[in-house]
């Protein structure tokens, strides 16, 4: 450990703010909580926006980037970029993190090797889901996933967000079991119920409506095309909602295209991105259900956001990230079909009894603090450290 007794931690990963993400939110809550008890830095490309101005509380190097054609995404240049290799360098990490198997993990992996470091990884996504959603191949699929799994194998110690996403990887060819690190909220229970009524006045949400929210990223690979469709079959049903998403994303004119198609212009709001975490809890404290039909994510945070003001999920069955779901107990499960989907909106809410018990176990089961697992991490960190000291 450096003389000074404060342990220096290295992310990398491959995207970062402005753009917002799961991954770049985790990233940011892990620097945030740490920052208290350790040096952190953060490794980036720099943003797409010239302009932007980094305004975290930690430390944030960044890299020079080639944008991907077709997409929101940056490629991490930090080999040929002289002034970022100095610059890391120069710094005395005691501990490698990469939470991206790309260009900025790889660059973490090598610089942590050269020092004798330890490496944790962590599986946030299911790549393969992602890479054959965008290349339609599975030969290229299988070749990416074989080249990501030799990246997270050159780690001392891979960690999942949930077991299903553990044994998946273990499946796919990673060298040993991944350890569970579940993901966290900063969201605290909203408790001012005036501000959550002058809210719903603004989106003059009448008082039969249910209030249904998606919060994330707009893109394809999330199975909003299928909400789409569930959304319709509730129309058709004349059940009476007002569905709100905030994002922002690839497949935004899409789904405006989609609302106007369905007729859904007068139950639909959307408010793009919304950066203000106490606004972000009370639209999660109005809404009645949270609706996340991904099939994509690992353990989305949404829903431990969700969780935290005692919104309930309706998920799709046997997706990763419902793993730690129980129907009816502490959230809900739908067949892989629009209306399937819409009919266990229009059951959930014809009992009451079982959904004032299902939102009271959601929030005991899947509300976690970033500070307590933030914790967890860093005394894993110590654990890695003494043992390769020793």
């Amino acid at each position: 450990m450096n003389q000074t007794n404060r342990l220096k931690i290295g992310f990398f990963i491959d995207a970062f703010f402005p753009m917002i993400d799961g991954v770049i939110m985790v990233v940011d809550q892990y620097a945030r909580q740490l920052m208290n008890v350790a040096d952190v830095y953060v490794f980036a490309p720099r943003a797409q926006d010239k302009s932007y101005q980094d305004q975290c509380p930690y430390h944030v190097l960044r890299s020079k980037h080639l944008h991907i054609p077709f997409t929101d995404y940056d490629l991490s240049l930090p080999l040929i970029d002289r002034n970022f290799r100095k610059q890391l360098n120069q710094l005395n990490l005691d501990i490698v993190h990469i939470h991206s198997p790309f260009t900025m993990g790889k660059i973490g992996i090598t610089y942590a090797k050269k020092r004798g470091i330890p490496i944790i990884g962590t599986l946030h996504s299911q790549y393969q889901k992602d890479i054959y959603e965008r290349t339609k191949s599975k030969v290229l699929t299988e070749l990416a996933v074989k080249e990501i799994l030799s990246v997270f194998n050159r780690c001392d110690e891979l960690w999942a967000v949930n077991q299903a996403i553990a044994n998946l990887y273990y499946s796919f060819g990673a060298n040993r079991l991944p350890l569970v690190m579940e993901n966290a909220t900063d969201l605290m229970p909203v408790t001012n119920l005036s501000d959550l009524q002058k809210l719903k006045l603004t989106y003059q949400i009448k008082p039969q409506e249910k209030v249904f929210l998606y919060v994330g990223r707009l893109d394809i690979v999330k199975n909003l095309d299928f909400l789409m469709s569930a959304l319709y079959s509730l129309r058709l049903k004349a059940f009476p909602f007002k569905m709100i998403v905030i994002g922002t994303g690839p497949h935004e004119d899409a789904l405006k295209k989609s609302m106007k198609k369905f007729g859904l212009n007068d139950h639909m709001i959307f408010l793009g991105k919304i950066t203000d975490r106490m606004m972000i809890a009370h639209h999660f404290a109005i809404a009645d259900l949270f609706l996340f039909p991904s099939l994509y994510d690992s353990s989305s945070l949404v829903q431990i956001e969700a969780a935290s003001q005692k919104t309930p999920t309706l998920f799709i069955e046997g997706t990763a990230t419902s793993s730690m779901i129980t129907d009816q107990v502490n959230g809900y499960l739908a067949k892989d079909d629009p209306k399937d989907y819409a009919e266990t909106i229009i059951k959930i809410f014809k009992q009451p009894k079982i959904y004032q018990k299902v939102k009271e176990t959601a929030f005991h089961d899947l509300y976690k603090t970033w500070k307590d697992v933030s914790m967890l991490a860093y005394h894993r960190y110590l654990e890695k450290i003494k043992k390769e000291l020793d």
